[in-house]
């Protein structure tokens, strides 16, 4: 009996209807899926009822992995490897369609990683992706809340999101401490061009490492009181860093860029 790993931020969804509420997002027939974290495949026997051209499953957990293999067979690619460790665009050459119950502990790390890493040309289609609630709250953010920071303004940046439910402790074994919430993410056709993705996260750091104060100083620290910036983004100095748009920072990014180069 496979038993959930605690270090790995293992929970394995078992709740019949949230699985099919799931796989009912998107029509998978004919295309290739990316699944991440597929724990004992309940998805993934999901996923393969509905005809998918090809599945590919990432699994750090070796024993998970070779039961996988076992179940599976050659219906399923298993890769037993971290998938922060894997380039996802030499996966396949198709688009891909990514379904991912991800280990809490390293959620926002494989979503950074994935929109920091993005070229102009999307190598995915939709992402369907669960979070701990309280991470999720943070990504959908809109500017002038509470939960609204670096997380909001990156996951913005390229993708349009869209929360489909919450989803209780009670349909995962072992039961989490916390709620879940399950958002898709799609490619934006139109954003703002960043040279170099991690000025975006410098930034945003940098704006963000002292939330509570005003944006004089970290302003200050990037652009050494350069009126011109202020005037043109229209940006009072008296606000605090979650009070300025996620477009704001895209565009300060943009005059960033602009005096360093």
């Amino acid at each position: 009996m496979i038993k959930a790993k605690k270090s790995l931020g293992q929970n394995f969804l078992i709740d019949k209807n949230i699985l099919k509420k799931i796989i009912n997002i998107t029509d998978v027939k004919n295309k290739t899926i990316l699944e991440i974290g597929p724990g004992t495949g309940n998805l993934t026997s999901h996923i393969l009822n509905k005809n998918p051209k090809k599945v590919i499953v990432i699994e750090k957990d070796f024993n998970l992995a070779e039961m996988l293999e076992k179940k599976f067979k050659d219906k399923v690619k298993v890769i037993n490897d971290d998938v922060l460790k894997i380039d996802e665009t030499k996966l396949c050459k198709d688009k891909l369609t990514v379904f991912g119950n991800l280990p809490y502990n390293i959620s926002t790390e494989i979503l950074s990683k994935w929109i920091i890493n993005l070229k102009d040309c999307f190598w995915f289609d939709l992402l369907v992706l669960m979070f701990q609630k309280e991470v999720a709250d943070r990504i959908i953010a809109e500017f002038n809340t509470s939960n609204y920071g670096r997380l909001s303004i990156i996951s913005s940046w390229k993708l349009n999101i869209k929360k489909i439910c919450d989803i209780k402790p009670d349909a995962f074994s072992p039961k989490p401490k916390i709620d879940s919430t399950l958002l898709c993410f799609y490619p934006k056709k139109n954003f703002v061009k960043i040279k170099d993705p991690n000025n975006l996260e410098k930034i945003t750091r940098i704006f963000f490492n002292q939330r509570r104060k005003m944006l004089k100083k970290p302003f200050n620290q990037l652009f050494n009181g350069n009126e011109k910036v202020l005037n043109k983004l229209n940006i009072n100095l008296n606000l605090r860093p979650q009070n300025l748009s996620c477009d704001t920072y895209y565009h300060l990014v943009n005059e960033y860029e602009n005096l360093i180069s």
